[in-house]
């Protein structure tokens, strides 16, 4: 059984919710067709999309079908049946987050969605995100096919975080009354976290029949020390103007303010006034050029580095030059799947104390009250002056991550999520 990645006092706030027993290697399943609805720009390496990826790969590895429908302009990955929308000319950039354009683009969405059901007739419908959990709805309603919604965070919360709703305003109910009624459409829903199963539960009002806990997984095969060999991360350093025995603090995630970027860089302001060896490698993409100019604005043009946007397939080998990781993320409902790839890569971590992240890193890492960049400055500094015992914590979270958050694991729990799924809608259909 996979065991929830929880701390006691964790587990003790999760009453009744709780990661299904994994079934026996030998429990037999049938051969699922699955139509996966991503209203996004599907791949654009980040957290998102990796999930759905993931995802994806397990459950062909599984033998199952997948086809997965999303945005015109995506990358295609992996050999991934994917389904595209007609392109539009006023838009070419990828679309991370909520924006005016995804109205459109979702409308193209349904109609490719439909086409490719039925052509594919799938035998379960699942959706990413709350748009892709209302079109594949509309999907499932009219193929008469159960509907699984892979919640990644709330729907309401993200606008805020994203500044595209106001809190106070008069937008914000009539934004969460329909995320109340897209969490009701599916028959389950699988959560990337403990914290975001009692966010359906206790703040929605949902059936915790309904909702199973499928964390965010890892490859660890892909993702763990010592895949860059010395030499390459001596040379790859040097490019980079780093110096071999300089502290590197790594970050590998979106750049926005609900991600902490501001945050970050105001904890490396004060790192590098007491170390100023120490160097940050921030990773990623969108808004390189703004966070660039922070960092000049704040001195710290010499010691961090932008690299952009990183291919997943890169990010290993990217993550292998640093000593330590950092997780300034300040968003209290999405997941924060790069933790994952921190301990599998045995890196040290400091983070915000949210609840997700405890879930991941339980006391075996570094963290410090949230929006706090001088407590996040603090650790940081603190493990740069004890190596062996930042060394150990990495050992500690890479042996977590190899025991708990494989995505074999993952699989088999998004398969009970179909089996559960297929069930409630058939019982729905008698008792109809």
């Amino acid at each position: 059984m996979i065991r929830p990645p929880l701390g006691n006092a964790a587990a003790e706030r999760a009453p009744n919710i709780a990661a299904p027993a994994l079934p026996s290697a030998t429990a037999r399943r049938p051969i699922r067709r699955v139509l996966m609805v991503a209203p996004t720009s599907f791949f654009a390496d980040y957290g998102c999309h990796v999930r759905i990826l993931e995802e994806a790969r397990v459950l062909r590895r599984l033998g199952h079908q997948v086809t997965l429908v999303t945005y015109f302009n995506g990358r295609d990955v992996d050999g991934l049946d994917i389904r595209r929308t007609l392109p539009v000319p006023w838009r070419r950039a990828y679309e991370v987050g909520s924006s005016r354009h995804k109205l459109g683009l979702d409308a193209l969405l349904v109609g490719t969605a439909l086409r490719t059901a039925l052509r594919f007739r799938p035998d379960v419908v699942h959706g990413h995100l709350h748009e892709g959990a209302l079109i594949g709805g509309l999907v499932a309603r009219l193929m008469g096919r159960p509907l699984v919604f892979d919640f990644q965070g709330s729907l309401t919360a993200e606008m805020v975080d994203h500044g595209f709703l106001r809190r106070e305003g008069r937008a914000h109910g009539l934004v969460r009354r329909l995320e109340h009624h897209i969490d009701r459409l599916p028959q389950a829903i699988v959560t990337s976290s403990f914290n975001a199963a009692r966010h359906l539960v206790e703040d929605f009002g949902l059936p915790r029949r309904r909702v199973l806990v499928l964390p965010d997984c890892v490859n660890a095969e892909a993702f763990r020390p010592g895949v860059l060999a010395d030499a390459d991360r001596a040379a790859t350093r040097r490019a980079l103007g780093i110096a071999p025995d300089a502290p590197v603090v790594v970050y590998l995630g979106l750049l926005a303010r609900h991600q902490g970027t501001d945050l970050l860089l105001q904890a490396a302001r004060r790192v590098v006034d007491a170390r100023p060896d120490v160097r940050f490698l921030v990773m990623g993409f969108p808004g390189t050029e703004v966070y660039a100019a922070q960092a000049a604005a704040l001195g710290l043009s010499a010691h961090v580095t932008f690299t952009g946007r990183v291919p997943y397939g890169d990010a290993p080998q990217n993550l292998a030059l640093g000593d330590i990781a950092v997780a300034p993320k300040i968003s209290t409902t999405e997941g924060s799947g790069k933790l994952l790839n921190y301990m599998a890569m045995g890196l040290p971590t400091v983070a915000f104390d949210l609840p997700v992240s405890r879930e991941y890193l339980r006391d075996d890492a570094v963290c410090v009250a949230a929006g706090d960049a001088a407590a996040m400055a603090d650790g940081i500094l603190d493990l740069v002056a004890h190596p062996d015992r930042a060394a150990a914590m990495g050992s500690r979270l890479r042996a977590r991550a190899v025991a708990e958050f494989d995505w074999v694991r993952g699989g088999e729990l998004l398969l009970q999520a179909y089996d559960r799924a297929a069930r409630a809608h058939a019982l729905r259909a008698v008792v109809a």
